[in-house]
């Protein structure tokens, strides 16, 4: 046990003291908000309002087209041979020409742009007239506009969960996002302290500095030894990571709220004088209530997150967390113990990634139906249960089935380390010879 503990400490203090962790530690969830931040505020501030002429033969829409912080329409007298002929002067950036028989669909609209038409306004123009025809037809069968407004209704459900005679808030979409996150982190850990485990023993084969080692301890207290410490230096990454982001979400945050804000409610004085009479005081009313970021969006967000079991998340992440990486490293340094270079392990990385993969791909089935018969198998196998579990545990899962799963992981665990440390054994002393499946799973029954 000692020997055991003494290379867990040299594994953890060699990785945790390197610059490229340090950095990488502390700079990460800084270089990730930025990355999104600036996305996001490059998407915000780069936002170019186009010009678009609308020749409206039908003379139905004049003033239904609403301007934006992306469009604004103009309403032209011209006919359209004349408008196609000065387009190119005429500063627009698009030309759409309704047709007299569009309302008996007896014509097409076109949006003619030397660019290429952008989706958006593609889909703006058709909603919008789809939408005036619709409300014409209704009012000449005697529906009024505002019997119109008065039956439209925004309809939000409340969901409930029904447990053991209790009623309890959930949310569908907040364990969706939450139990996403939790399996694209394990799978992400998986495959970078997985292969840093690998790398780590390759490395140390290659050099020859494994001999000394395996003088002093045994091959398998080496491999435990390894295992551990990458964890280890794992788990305190994730931690600092968890602890940073919570400083950048909140502040990036805040930042990101009030520019979107700004951007949603910036409707122009230019803008509003292009609006009827009616459409102004509608769109002053809207500013007013808070017509920009929807008010009471974040606190939306934090109260959907409550309602989640937040406890049984977080102890069954750092469990999952746990779990699969013992389970796949176990493999990981196998593979790396019978190869002796980064070239010749990737004919045996396929058949332990494939596990892995195929989980995550499963999970996007299981965020749909996180109870199916798919998602409860999937999450008891020990290969794919740490990322198929940690998606359904947000929407909750009965007790006896994360304990069943729980087991078989634990079970999982012990049967791959027991094969990993047969292989471990003979190939971590063994040089200038190309690997087979048929010679590693001779190395299984080897006496000693």
């Amino acid at each position: 046990m000692k020997n055991i503990l003494l290379i867990i400490q040299r594994e953890y203090l060699t990785r945790v003291k390197k610059k490229s962790f340090i950095i990488m530690t502390l700079v990460g969830p800084l270089l990730i908000g930025l990355l999104y931040g600036g996305v996001f505020w490059a998407a915000l501030s780069s936002v170019d309002q186009k010009k678009i002429e609308v020749v409206d033969e039908s003379n139905l829409f004049e003033g239904k087209f609403k301007p934006t912080n992306e469009f604004l329409f103009d309403f032209s007298k011209s006919d359209l041979a004349s408008a196609k002929a000065n387009f190119k002067e005429s500063g627009y950036d698009a030309l759409v020409h309704i047709p007299a028989g569009i309302f008996e669909n007896t014509g097409k609209v076109q949006i003619f742009s030397e660019k290429g038409v952008a989706l958006e306004l593609q889909n703006r123009v058709e909603s919008t007239i789809e939408r005036e025809i619709e409300n014409i037809k209704l009012t000449e069968a005697g529906i009024t506009q505002s019997v119109l407004e008065s039956a439209k209704m925004n309809v939000k459900s409340e969901t409930i969960s029904l447990k053991e005679g209790t009623e309890e808030k959930s949310s569908a979409a907040a364990a969706s996002i939450v139990g996403g996150i939790c399996a694209f982190l394990i799978y992400l850990s998986v495959f970078i302290y997985g292969a840093q485990v690998m790398r780590g023993i390759t490395e140390e084969k290659t050099s020859r500095i494994v001999e000394v080692i395996i003088s002093s301890v045994k091959p398998f207290q080496l491999m435990i030894g390894k295992i551990v410490g990458v964890a280890l230096v794992g788990l305190t990454q994730f931690g600092l990571w968890i602890l940073l982001s919570v400083g950048v979400i909140t502040i990036g945050g805040q930042i990101m709220a009030d520019k979107l804000a700004a951007s949603q409610q910036m409707i122009t004085e230019s803008q509003m004088a292009n609006l009827p009479p009616e459409a102004q005081e509608m769109a002053k009313a809207k500013m007013q209530n808070g017509g920009g970021m929807p008010q009471g969006a974040l606190p939306d967000i934090f109260g959907a997150i409550d309602t989640l079991p937040m406890a049984t998340i977080l102890i069954s992440f750092f469990f999952y967390f746990i779990g699969g990486y013992l389970l796949y490293s176990a493999l990981f340094g196998a593979v790396g113990s019978a190869v002796d270079s980064d070239t010749d392990t990737q004919q045996f990385m396929m058949p332990i990634t494939i596990p892995i993969i195929a989980a995550f791909m499963i999970s996007q089935f299981v965020i749909r139906d996180p109870h199916s018969n798919l998602a409860i198998w999937t999450s008891m196998i020990p290969f794919t249960s740490p990322i198929i579990m940690m998606v359904r545990i947000p929407f909750g899962v009965p007790v006896w089935q994360i304990v069943v799963s729980v087991l078989l992981l634990i079970g999982g665990f012990i049967f791959t380390t027991w094969i990993a440390a047969r292989i471990y054994r003979v190939g971590i002393l063994m040089y200038g010879k190309k690997v087979t499946w048929k010679e590693m799973g001779k190395w299984l029954f080897y006496k000693g």
